[in-house]
């Protein structure tokens, strides 16, 4: 079994997952593709058509099997081809299918990807911060890179990333991960391709962990039947894997009762034992307070099971509460409606600002209408809640692309207001729940809020608005309607119970 580009980019979303595709319960394996995941496939294809339409002549090795691929490939490279369109390469038990392969002047060749995504991860042009590599992308290109240099084509380390925004980006895969990782992204990739290749063989394996992912991944039911009869650790919310195993290996603990039992005194007086003895990475950046917040977490969700507020949770008395949420395309970067959930008193209404088309005009003119709407509003007798970073970081984004609606000065203003309150922010810091995600659609369902769809979903919602846009039929619109304000409301049940979960701390 050939060790992959997808594999590489599997282990780093889920080490577990490499494993599982191979010798995991076929039947429990989600069959149908999850709709966002083919929208990505589908936007991905898209984009490298865009660019290779763009690129001129190419030889095109996009169909055969790998076999007749590979020899085609290897016979346009000795032929001193200028660029190769999905070419194939194998040595021994690696194959990588480089969406490029383009001849350098020294006659060696360098593999180039085509992403809908930046090039770079964290650019920031205003902090004049360029961003780092990302760690999928630097990992498939030094399998490309490995496999011209095995096969004699190639005798540098270095790939290139075409971008969302067709910019060409360079990966110098022996320069450091960064300041904290000393690592070469070349080291970085040795060490995941042996992890991958043990796991391929089943010399070695490893336990599912509930991570963010999950939802997108074919495996997730199945995953979660094994967390919740194992009772793992990582059913607690903020366990994540690297925390479980840690507290695996180095206690001895598996389950959630086991956890639940811990001595926190003994064990951080163990950890300084075992710093005196050199043996630093006993717990390693695990401290007392991560220990006794993941432990109260557990009793609160596998004992008490009832939600609990660690203070009185105040609020702003006001005229006017508004439940504020934003859909967006982010394969796109199209923020495509605006909602606001507006409470008042002897009023409710839902408020909306949508784009209908695909177009930096439709875009700009709804986001000018959400701020005539909030200007409108009497300074300082208004509230407006939000569950999330999301919101902020977004707008000031397109205060980027649209300086002349609002300055960046009048955005963070709204955001750093006291009256704009991010609620996951408080039912993070001052709350805990007898539930393994507090999402927002996981405390409202919990409090006993339905959304009106079946399948409640931003990502779904993104499909939805892309199906839209193909045909404008106004029901589909209308069912990302309904979704966004019930996203909205639920926004509002879950401030008005942290309200009532407050009063009785």
């Amino acid at each position: 079994m050939y060790v992959t580009a997808s594999k590489l980019y599997d282990f780093i979303q889920c080490p577990h997952r490499v494993w599982r595709d191979v010798y995991g319960p076929k039947e429990e394996k989600v069959k149908e593709t999850n709709p966002f995941v083919e929208l990505l496939w589908e936007k991905g294809v898209l984009h490298e058509e865009r660019i290779v339409r763009g690129l001129g002549k190419v030889v095109d090795m996009s169909t055969g099997s790998h076999e007749e691929r590979f020899a085609a490939t290897i016979e346009a490279m000795k032929s001193g081809a200028q660029l190769i369109y999905q070419g194939v390469l194998i040595y021994e038990n690696l194959l990588g299918i480089p969406d490029l392969l383009r001849k350098l002047p020294d006659g060696t060749y360098i593999p180039i990807d085509i992403k809908s995504g930046m090039g770079f991860a964290g650019v920031d042009e205003e902090a004049g911060d360029e961003g780092k590599p990302k760690k999928h992308y630097a990992v498939q290109l030094c399998l490309y890179n490995e496999l011209l240099k095995r096969l004699g084509f190639a005798i540098h380390d270095s790939g290139k990333i075409i971008d969302i925004q067709q910019e060409e980006v360079t990966y110098d895969l022996n320069s450091e991960m960064g300041p904290r990782t000393p690592m070469t992204w070349w080291e970085y990739y040795e060490s995941i391709k042996k992890q991958v290749e043990f796991l391929i063989n089943d010399h070695e394996r490893n336990t599912p962990a509930l991570c963010g992912v999950c939802k997108l991944c074919p495996w997730y039911n199945s995953c979660k039947k094994w967390w919740e009869e194992n009772r793992d650790l990582t059913n607690i919310f903020y366990v994540g894997r690297s925390f479980r195993d840690r507290i695996t290996e180095d206690l001895m603990i598996k389950t959630v009762d086991e956890f639940m039992e811990l001595d926190v005194e003994d064990v951080m007086k163990q950890k300084e034992i075992e710093k005196k003895a050199g043996n630093k990475e006993f717990l390693y950046r695990i401290g007392e307070k991560s220990l006794k917040k993941a432990i109260s977490r557990a009793h609160v969700q596998y004992k008490t099971k009832k939600p609990i507020a660690y203070e009185q949770l105040d609020f702003p008395d006001v005229s006017h509460e508004l439940f504020f949420d934003i859909e967006d395309d982010p394969t796109q970067e199209f923020v495509y409606m605006h909602g606001v959930y507006e409470r008042s008193p002897g009023k409710e209404q839902f408020i909306h600002f949508t784009a209908e088309e695909l177009s930096s005009t439709a875009e700009a003119d709804a986001w000018k209408r959400f701020w005539e709407y909030i200007q409108a509003l009497r300074k300082d007798d208004y509230s407006i809640y939000f569950f999330s970073k999301h919101e902020r970081t977004t707008y000031k984004r397109l205060q980027k692309q649209y300086p002349n609606i609002i300055s960046l000065e009048e955005v963070e203003a709204f955001f750093d207001q006291t009256n704009a309150i991010d609620l996951y922010e408080i039912v993070q810091k001052c709350t805990d729940w007898p539930l393994s995600s507090y999402s927002l659609k996981a405390l409202a369902t919990y409090i006993g809020f339905s959304w009106r769809d079946e399948t409640p979903s931003g990502a779904l919602s993104i499909q939805w608005f892309n199906e839209y846009l193909k045909n404008k039929d106004a029901k589909i619109l209308n069912r990302i309607l309904e979704y966004n304000e019930d996203d909205c409301k639920a926004t509002m049940i879950v401030k008005d119970y942290l309200v009532r979960l407050g009063s009785q701390s």
